[in-house]
């Protein structure tokens, strides 16, 4: 019996269908072991050696799997092929005691894309080693976000209060979100107009063209600055003859995008289904570990001559011979793994129709757009008609664009944005009547704050954080209360999130640096391809941050405590004054001689003056006055809850005035 371990549940059910007898597939659920919560867990004088242990609730399964990998007469690890999944399939190692010398027995890694029975069989062919330049890529990652975050966030403590966190990757975000907003608000509005003409030719429908030149210069956004200059257009045409000067007609093609990578996914599921991150990567998990689509997290957009082989086949089959057309697509990420394969549906024969009845309504939406935007990347471009007419008046100039789709191509199965626009048929020369003139006042907009699709974008633009991270750092910043989204799922910096934020630009440089950030990543990148040395690259970011946080406590302190507001109130319990503190709900007062005493002044609710009735309880003669519950108004006994008589406020008769005014 060979035995194989896998991290999900999912995955193993899924797994064992496609396995014999032979093989006993079992879960590790994640990680079987991790760096304890509540310490640093890494010792800084020992080459930053991690103590990893096994949590409580991974215990009783590692038990159990360390009775079965003894029997077993091999152990194969099949957890997923990224450096998260190596790590995973090195601590079972660790953990299980499956050292091949004290064994004797084989320990297999095998990695696959898919959760397909052609692909685990490849896999099961060929068996490696697990890769250590993967795992250290994983450990150093780790062990640098557990230093910036036991050993900064303390200093937050002293310069606000506990509970608050600083995080390698997360600060960045909040420092985008921050720095956006700050443009915002410095954003000063320019005015200037528009000049839109509505032109006719004889026997033609009415085209509108807009103001592209002045004296024959072209014109800019800001070219009409007011509406003074602007009505000096609108008068310089009066009576202008309009003259067709030129006419382009050109047939225009639109190439589909590429298949999806973790990013392109994320940000294409919160434009088109308004999931979020999380929501996405977790869905995309169930659909992959079920075996519909290949690995979800991934910066490569390469597909493998079977995909290719499949599309070709069904596009040719489904749509017609001229939909299709072979595509490769160049990954544009420098560290992307071509190895591993864009995100697709594993069999483009599983339509989205065949499993929306084994899908949840949110899995079922994502397929579907996995699936489309993956039979998009190979069918044929769109062509469209594309005209330009230029027009003539006097010394200014008028130009109308237009395009009718004249073959959909990959829009058959993948909608956008095409908005169709017919211009009429006309000759250069030939004279036009001005139907109308129109002349509109804009304003330039500011910048538009990030929402999760454009912070993904921007993250993956300056190499912040990697497609497995995008979504947990998105959850951690809310989470913190240091960003909340709007009604339009955009994200505002809140006051905390931007004291914390001044506070390390000021004090912390170069930990929320985007340029810093993004050459870790790159060093991160060199461990995983065996290029350095994980312990160096540590000790390089390290050592300066150690000698910052020695010089930096103190002045936090100092900060402070130099902020403190006195108040002219005395403590009940030990005499020292009452001073104003800050919290992450707010300020309250509280005693100067904490943490000896932990006194805190209570607000005094505000007394509401009571709304009486005017009548008295027929129950127990106590006056009746005024109550309000969610339901509404209504009337109750003064002595509640002693006496818990209640009636219905009697609505008023209107006069016959107010009636007819009510109705009009």
């Amino acid at each position: 019996m060979k035995l194989v371990i896998v991290e999900s549940p999912t995955k193993a059910k899924t797994i064992s269908q496609y396995l014999g007898e032979d093989f006993l597939v079992r879960s590790s659920y994640g990680h079987i072991r991790d760096l304890p919560k509540s310490e640093l867990g890494i010792d800084v004088d020992k080459d930053f050696e991690p103590s990893y242990i096994v949590p409580t609730k991974a215990k009783k399964n590692l038990s159990t799997l360390k009775k079965e990998a003894a029997k077993a007469d091999a152990v194969i690890l099949a957890t997923d092929e990224d450096r998260e999944g190596e790590a995973i399939a090195w601590h079972l190692v660790e953990a299980l005691g499956l050292n091949k010398k004290k064994t004797k027995r084989p320990i297999e890694r095998i990695v696959f894309h898919e959760i397909t029975k052609p692909a685990i069989a490849r896999a099961l062919e060929q068996p490696r080693e697990i890769l250590t330049d993967l795992v250290d890529a994983q450990q150093a990652r780790r062990v640098l976000d557990r230093l910036v975050g036991y050993k900064l966030s303390p200093v937050l403590w002293k310069r606000y209060w506990r509970g608050l966190s600083a995080g390698r990757v997360q600060s960045v975000a909040v420092r985008l979100i921050v720095e956006r907003e700050r443009q915002i608000e410095a954003f000063k509005p320019e005015e200037y107009w528009s000049i839109t003409a509505q032109l006719q030719a004889a026997q033609e429908p009415v085209f509108t063209a807009q103001l592209s030149e002045m004296h024959g210069k072209p014109v800019e956004k800001l070219s009409v600055p007011d509406g003074v200059a602007a009505q000096k257009i609108v008068d310089a045409l009066n009576g202008a003859t309009w003259t067709v000067k030129a006419v382009e007609r050109k047939e225009a093609t639109r190439m589909p995008h590429a298949p999806f990578t973790t990013s392109t996914l994320q940000q294409e599921a919160s434009r088109r289904l308004r999931y979020s991150s999380r929501q996405t990567m977790m869905f995309a998990q169930g659909l992959y570990e079920a075996g519909y689509i290949t690995y979800m997290r991934t910066d490569s957009v390469n597909l493998s001559e079977q995909s290719l082989g499949d599309a070709a086949n069904f596009i040719a089959t489904t749509y017609g011979a001229k939909y299709y057309k072979r595509r490769r697509f160049k990954t544009k990420s420098k560290n992307a793994q071509e190895a591993h394969e864009a995100v697709r549906p594993t069999d483009p024969a599983t339509t989205p129709e065949t499993l929306a009845a084994s899908l949840s309504p949110q899995q079922a939406k994502l397929y579907d757009l996995i699936w489309r935007r993956f039979m998009a990347s190979q069918m044929a471009d769109a062509l469209f008609d594309a005209a330009t007419i230029d027009v003539t008046a006097g010394e200014y100039g008028f130009r109308a664009t237009g395009s009718v789709i004249t073959f959909d191509g990959w829009l058959k199965i993948y909608p956008s944005n095409v908005e169709e626009s017919v211009l009429p048929v006309v000759k250069e020369g030939e004279q036009l009547t001005l139907k109308e003139l129109l002349s509109e006042q804009h304003f330039t907009k500011p910048p538009a704050r990030f929402n999760e699709a454009s912070l993904i974008k921007t993250l993956e633009k300056e190499g912040i954080g990697r497609p497995s991270t995008y979504a947990s750092i998105i959850s951690t910043i809310l989470k913190r209360g240091y960003v909340e989204k709007d009604r339009s799922r955009a994200f505002h910096p809140t006051e905390i999130g931007t004291q914390v934020n001044d506070f390390l630009v000021e004090q912390f440089p170069r930990i929320v640096d985007v340029q810093f950030t993004s050459r870790m990543e790159d060093e991160l990148d060199e461990i995983a391809r065996g290029e350095r040395k994980w312990v160096p690259v540590i000790r390089e970011f390290y050592d300066p941050l150690a000698q910052e946080l020695k010089e930096k406590t103190k002045q936090a302190q100092a900060a402070k405590e130099a902020e403190v507001e006195q108040t002219d109130k005395i403590c009940e319990k030990c005499g020292s004054p009452m001073i104003v503190k800050r919290g992450r709900f707010g300020k309250f007062i509280a005693c100067s001689n904490f943490p000896t005493c932990k006194n805190v002044l209570k607000e005094p609710k505000e007394q509401k003056e009571i709304e009486k009735v005017g009548r008295m309880c027929p129950q127990d003669n106590g006056e009746l006055v005024y109550r309000r519950s969610r339901f509404g108004k209504f009337i109750a006994c003064s002595n509640f809850p002693k006496c818990r008589y209640t009636e219905k406020i009697a609505k008023e008769s209107k006069a016959p005035e107010e009636e007819k005014e009510a109705s009009s």
